[in-house]
């Protein structure tokens, strides 16, 4: 984990979708250090909004040196980044969190993955699924079946999810593509199963994707949402409540932005 603010350059930018946005960033160090999972803090060049923004990485390119990210427009820093354009400097920290146990479990033989994203959790989706498919053996691939869920038609990354995933599921609140209903929903419709699950996306949905693999009895590790202030542990302003008691704290909770993003699910409580 990185504490350091550096300036990385703006390579590209994009509209994915309504108020849905891309960004790749020059960042040969961090590129080749971060994980699937992890996020990186942006800061606004406005002197009046001095705290970051945490986004997740949605892609790391190890060998271009380049960071993707992809967020949604919701408040004054993420309509400046929106207007950012290529060979401008942005103020960044990161990488920042933990990350998937992702070689962990591929190495206890957990090879049919299921991963679930819902809304602007899908974004790290991307990264987790690049990093299986970098890490496989040749010999024993691993399946991915990838289940993302949307709030309508207005889809984003799922192009790219279609092309490395074994099966892609997708549900909609409205009913315009795929299932109409939750990812859970879809998840019973195709009678999915698997060893693993990685997950992102709002709380509701974590919480129903952590009892639907307790059923399952499938070990679930679920990648917690929540509004940071500092992004290193110092303000508390990002716990949630956990089964344990915490080291640094001493109550029942963890700080998601260092403890975390990514738990156990059976350690936090959603």
């Amino acid at each position: 984990m990185s504490k350091t603010i550096s300036e990385w350059e703006v390579l590209e930018t994009g509209r994915l979708a309504p108020d849905v946005y891309s960004l790749w960033l020059r960042a040969p160090k961090v590129a080749a250090e971060a994980k699937a999972g992890q996020f990186v803090s942006l800061y606004s060049d406005d002197g009046g909004h001095l705290l970051p923004r945490p986004i997740s990485i949605c892609e790391i390119d190890r060998k271009g040196g380049r960071i993707r990210l992809v967020y949604r427009v919701v408040g004054f820093g993420t309509k400046e980044f929106a207007g950012l354009v290529p060979g401008k400097q942005v103020r960044v920290m990161g990488p920042l969190g933990n990350g998937f146990p992702i070689e962990e479990n591929i190495e206890k033989n957990r090879k049919n993955i299921i991963l679930i994203g819902g809304g602007i959790g899908i974004p790290p989706m991307l990264s987790v699924l690049h990093a299986i498919r970098e890490y496989q053996e040749d010999t024993v691939p691993c399946e991915v079946t990838t289940v993302v869920g949307y709030r309508d038609r207005h889809d984003f990354l799922s192009d790219n999810l279609y092309k490395e995933s074994d099966n892609l599921l997708v549900a909609t609140d409205d009913g315009s593509r795929g299932t109409h209903g939750t990812v859970i929903d879809a998840l019973n419709e195709n009678r999915c199963t698997g060893d693993v699950i990685y997950a992102c996306g709002p709380t509701p949905m974590l919480r129903g994707v952590k009892k639907w693999g307790e059923d399952q009895g499938i070990p679930v590790w679920l990648s917690l949402e929540e509004k940071m202030a500092c992004g290193i542990g110092a303000c508390l302003a990002c716990v949630c409540d956990s089964a344990d008691i915490d080291d640094h704290s001493k109550v029942k909770n963890k700080r998601i932005c260092c403890d975390g993003p990514v738990f156990p699910a059976d350690e936090v409580i959603v």
